[in-house]
């Protein structure tokens, strides 16, 4: 007799209707991009070819800047998260203080608010201190929701890590650089990684905060939208949207399988 009964059947169609609903639409996205209609979406498509991938690639220069931009933005703003939510983690997990717990509340906040009201408060920011609109703005409009993916991971790991092999360390002639690389790192290093990965994802694809942050920029997802808007050889947009999909899943997946006894991914649901 198995230990494991198998879950009720109305339970297994409900998650197989869920599982349909997320991903069918992005099987969709596949299959038009390789369509031969160029104007419309027809169902089933009238055809099949390869031929926009090579058009992507080589006749379509007006991907590659906001490609370039995207991953630029994503990278700065990964380091940047990863620097400051470490040391944020590292910090509230080890400090005790009134109203720590508040504090740690603010740095979880900005995630929970909607990106169009971030967007419109980091504008109305920007034009007061009078900047202009650039890779760094969109760089420190990302910052505000990468650093609490990264703060999240990290503050879970360094809770578990405690303070007991840190001052073991200390105990036997270690100094703060050598505790830092030999005993802190190697125990929070997966966390990290999976991290960075997640706020690498989330920035690469973000769309309503770079719209109030880029100005006349474009990053990638900023010109797929207009493709959509105005369109010029939709299949395109679809191969560029099937390498968005590429770029985001591999990093989330491999977050996952980094962190997957589950309570180190905090944040990873925006």
């Amino acid at each position: 007799m198995s230990s494991d009964p198998k879950a009720p059947l109305g339970l297994r169609i409900a998650a197989t209707g869920g599982l349909l609903l997320l991903h069918l639409p992005l099987l969709l996205i596949v299959v038009y991009a390789f369509t031969t209609e160029e104007k419309s979406f027809q169902f089933p498509p009238p055809g099949f070819t390869t031929k926009w991938f090579g058009i992507a690639w080589s006749e379509r220069p007006d991907i590659w800047p906001p490609l370039f931009l995207s991953l630029k933005v994503a990278a700065i703003a990964t380091c940047l998260a990863l620097v400051l939510g470490t040391f944020a983690a590292a910090g509230l997990s080890r400090a005790r203080f009134f109203g720590r717990e508040t504090v740690s509340l603010l740095f979880v906040l900005p995630i929970a608010l909607p990106g169009i009201i971030t967007g419109i408060s980091l504008r109305s920011a920007f034009d007061i201190m009078g900047l202009d609109f650039s890779t760094w703005t969109i760089v420190l409009g990302h910052a505000t929701f990468c650093i609490v993916v990264v703060y999240n991971n990290a503050i879970a790991r360094f809770r578990r890590l405690g303070g007991n092999l840190i001052e073991a360390s200390m105990d036997l002639g270690a100094n703060g650089l050598q505790t830092l690389y030999y005993v802190v790192l190697p125990q929070i290093g997966t966390a990290l990684l999976a991290g960075g990965m997640l706020a690498f994802a989330l920035s690469f694809d973000e769309v309503i905060v770079t719209t109030f942050t880029a100005g006349q920029q474009s990053t990638l997802p900023i010109w797929m939208l207009s493709e959509l808007i105005r369109p010029r050889q939709r299949p395109v947009t679809n191969v560029v949207a099937v390498f968005v999909i590429v770029t985001t899943m591999v990093p989330i997946l491999l977050a996952y399988y980094l962190t997957r006894e589950g309570e180190h991914t905090g944040g990873s649901s925006k």
